[in-house]
């Protein structure tokens, strides 16, 4: 596979440290970033030239400004018409791409908001922070429930996700005390725990069908589980900490970054 992939050019914007990218499901003419430098930029892509010298892969449409700390994590609504944001400042922001203005803040997290998600039809959101929380929202920025003590993480909860499965829908989230547990959406209760991690855990991911999950972290192992049945399927080593993980959105791909 490696052989496949060509390198096409260089998007320069942002004045710090780059922590998420994200892209709409249906097109690849757009992407959104965020950074440490508390903004997030909307990027509009020249894909079908190639950049190899180095000169840019993109032109900046807007730049996002708000948060008053570092922007951890940025998602896409389905839809590609919204952004979902979590920054160290303790809050998630919801944007409108096409006028560039927040509209909605997202207050309740009491430390660093570390990872967020939309839900397949946009309705939900969830969050995960520093402060051992994972908080379910509605769009109007109302939480309506957090998950917290009794069986929830006993560290940093540094990753979120849903599962697209309609029938059995799920919560997805790895931590510092090195698990991923598995939370029924419909009434936010745990499933499963699943250990196997030697270290803290960066990143999940959930297949495109939510039949599998995938994490990764500071052992540079990313453990392939099966969420039905709460298994460990494979173990793939990757030599080092792994920061992030994706399924490919149309075949049994599975990307790592270290």
């Amino acid at each position: 596979m490696a052989d496949a992939l060509t390198f096409k050019g260089v998007l320069s914007g942002h004045t710090d440290q780059v922590t998420a990218i994200a892209s709409p499901i249906d097109s690849t003419d757009m992407i959104v970033s965020s950074s440490r430098d508390k903004s997030i930029l909307v990027w509009d892509l020249n894909k079908d030239q190639s950049f190899s010298d180095g000169s840019s892969a993109g032109v900046t449409r807007r730049r996002l400004t708000g948060h008053s700390h570092f922007v951890q994590d940025v998602v896409l609504s389905s839809d590609g018409q919204f952004a979902l944001s979590g920054s160290w400042d303790s809050e998630l922001r919801l944007w409108d791409l096409n006028t560039g203005i927040t509209t909605r803040r997202f207050v309740g997290h009491s430390k660093d908001v570390l990872s967020v998600a939309f839900s397949v039809d946009n309705r939900q959101i969830v969050s995960a922070s520093r402060d051992k929380t994972i908080k379910l929202w509605n769009t109007l920025g109302e939480c309506k429930y957090t998950i917290q003590d009794g069986e929830s993480h006993t560290n940093w909860v540094s990753c979120v996700r849903f599962s697209p499965n309609a029938f059995q829908p799920t919560i997805v989230s790895g931590s510092w005390d090195r698990t991923v547990k598995v939370w029924n959406l419909t009434n936010c209760k745990l499933r499963s725990t699943l250990t196997g991690h030697g270290g803290y855990v960066n990143t999940v991911a959930v297949s495109p069908d939510g039949s599998l999950c995938a994490s990764g972290g500071k052992d540079g192992v990313t453990l392939l589980w099966d969420l039905s049945e709460g298994k460990r399927l494979y173990s793939l080593d990757a030599g080092a900490i792994i920061y992030a993980l994706c399924f490919s959105p149309n075949r049994y791909w599975l990307c790592a970054a270290n």
